[in-house]
């Protein structure tokens, strides 16, 4: 199969993983500010916050291969990219299946006893890890490396455009699902409950999703609009910078609404503070600094 062929199946797959992330992530947040949510534990609450943030380190992961493609690579296909995304991809299922194990026992906890739903937590984990894990490693057969294939080729222009569509199609359904989430909640009784500076980094942050929302739209109206639908190296250039900048407002949108639904959960600005503060590090980290630092390398 052909390198680049293979890439644009990779990125297909990551568009399958991240719109359930972050539907989940979504839903993780609003839940917080529910009626109900009050009369939780305070182990349910460090349950839930605790979610939410492995889905955060689940998205990093997904959206990380794309700024490696654009950033490092040029949006050249490379085996790099491709042995990148396959990585990740695989790495963020962990958390994601953490992430929905907690999420079912928080669930199953309002309706049964605590022992019922520990156990449906448990069993929702173990069946996960066979879906995703054990069978995958069944069945895994060997492949020829990379390496020793014949060096990659330039990539076709339409190829790159493609692929720089579906990079924007990979990040694109659960930003705007993120986006309503974060509407409805202004909504609640709970968030007019909030104090002044959680209310304020709630509005900073709707704001951040929804830039990324328009930037990352941008390159679909500018591809039919300005050139018909055809391929054009200007339009790969300008729209590789609307993808590369989308998922800056993206981190600083998560990382504030991860802060007030924290400060919410765990009724601590201090601990809301340090779990904000490592998100947005995991977000930049992966999705601007690394890559940044290997194109300087290469």
């Amino acid at each position: 199969m052909q390198l680049e062929r293979q890439l644009k199946i990779a990125l297909d797959e990551s568009r399958l993983l991240i719109l359930g992330a972050q539907v989940l992530f979504g839903f993780q947040f609003n839940g917080v500010f529910q009626d109900q949510f009050k009369e939780l534990p305070s182990a349910s609450r460090t349950v839930i916050c605790a979610g939410l943030f492995l889905l955060v380190l689940a998205v990093a992961l997904l959206i990380a291969p794309s700024m490696q493609h654009r950033i490092v690579e040029r949006g050249q296909d490379s085996p790099r990219v491709l042995a990148f995304a396959t990585l990740f991809a695989g790495a963020a299922l962990l958390p994601i299946s953490i992430a929905l194990a907690l999420d079912v026992f928080g669930a199953m906890e309002r309706i049964f006893s605590i022992s019922i739903a520990i156990l449906a937590g448990a069993v929702f984990f173990v069946l996960a890890l066979l879906c995703w894990y054990m069978l995958e490693w069944i069945l895994k057969r060997k492949g020829h490396p990379m390496s020793q294939q014949d060096p990659p080729k330039p990539t076709p222009l339409e190829t790159q455009v493609d692929q720089l569509l579906t990079e924007a199609r990979v990040i694109i359904p659960g930003v705007q699902a993120l986006l309503g989430f974060q509407l409805t909640v202004t909504l609640t009784r709970a968030f007019q409950e909030l104090p002044g500076d959680a209310k304020v980094a709630h509005a900073i942050a709707l704001c951040c999703i929804g830039i990324a929302v328009i930037l990352l739209m941008a390159p679909a109206s500018l591809h039919r609009i300005s050139f018909g639908g055809q391929d054009d190296p200007e339009f790969l250039k300008i729209a590789s910078v609307f993808v590369v900048a989308a998922p800056l407002p993206l981190a600083f949108g998560i990382d504030l609404d991860s802060y007030v639904a924290a400060g919410r959960a765990l009724q601590s600005e201090a601990a809301a503070t340090i779990l904000a503060s490592g998100a947005v590090l995991v977000l930049l980290g992966m999705w601007y600094a690394y890559p940044l630092w290997r194109r300087m390398r290469s």
